[in-house]
């Protein structure tokens, strides 16, 4: 009888015990439901994921605890019904850009430029830091948007809206791009102040351009690997200088006397 169940189908494990896995077929997409210890749970999640995939008036709010299905599964089962498009991965798609449900509470936005990547590749987290698997190593999301992994937020960047699940590209705002380089606002302007870290922060020196404290960056780290200071720093890259301008810039920047008192410590 249990055999006989529609969209259920018995399987082994290695060690012999057996469990049920569910599918369900929709529009010529065939869609797996998970694995369950009894017939009956996998026929539950049958006739769960028939409801969504046919029953419009079913939403994202209607899941709870007692259904049989995971969240996740509801997430890729309506984003199919309502867009005619399945992801393996928790997202619907909305008019503009889409989101990726990690639960009902957790939800992500990103713009639909992002869509390729995140149907291929799911999200975890740690905390408040999410992640992703990519070729083997834990990629940080927030890389893709241009945000170091040590940045700080309202420092480094900003959510332009406050919502920090909120991965639009317009409301990322990076205020310091570089390794070493932090903007501040003073009365006469922006400056672009470069430090780097030692035995402790040193400053480097205050500019008027990112591009000017970046290279004032480099050019620490150049002095101090130069007198045996075998530190692993990041050096900025600046693709869109031409080697000669970079020289130029190089050559006039004055780097703080506090980076030669360091070496004479």
């Amino acid at each position: 009888m249990e055999q006989n169940l529609p969209g259920v189908f018995t399987a082994k494990k290695k060690d012999g015990t057996l469990y049920y896995r569910s599918s369900i077929t929709y529009k010529r997409k065939h869609i797996s439901l998970g694995s369950y210890p009894t017939a009956l749970l996998a026929y539950g999640a049958y006739l769960e994921g028939t409801s969504l995939l046919s029953d419009v008036s079913l939403s994202l709010a209607d899941f709870s605890a007692h259904r049989v299905l995971p969240f996740a599964k509801w997430v890729c089962l309506i984003n199919f019904r309502d867009n005619q498009i399945y992801f393996a991965t928790p997202i619907y798609i909305r008019k503009s850009y889409f989101e990726y449900f990690l639960s009902p509470e957790d939800v992500l936005k990103f713009d639909i430029d992002d869509l390729f990547y995140y149907s291929s590749h799911k999200i975890m987290r740690r905390g408040r830091h999410f992640f992703v698997a990519d070729y083997g190593m834990q990629v940080n999301i927030m890389s893709r948007y241009g945000i170091k992994n040590y940045a700080v937020r309202d420092r480094d960047y900003r959510f332009v809206n406050g919502d920090d699940l909120d991965f639009r590209y317009e409301n990322i705002e990076i205020f310091n791009t570089y390794h070493g380089v932090i903007r501040k606002e003073t009365k006469s302007g922006t400056r672009y102040v470069a430090k780097i870290h030692l035995n402790g922060n040193y400053t480097i020196g205050s500019y008027e351009s990112d591009v000017e404290a970046a290279i004032a960056y480099n050019k620490a780290i150049d002095i101090l690997k130069k007198a045996g200071i075998n530190k692993n720093f990041s050096p900025n890259y600046l693709e869109n200088l031409s080697p000669s301008v970079y020289a130029d810039i190089y050559s006039k920047l004055k780097i703080s006397p506090k980076i030669k008192a360091y070496l004479r410590v």
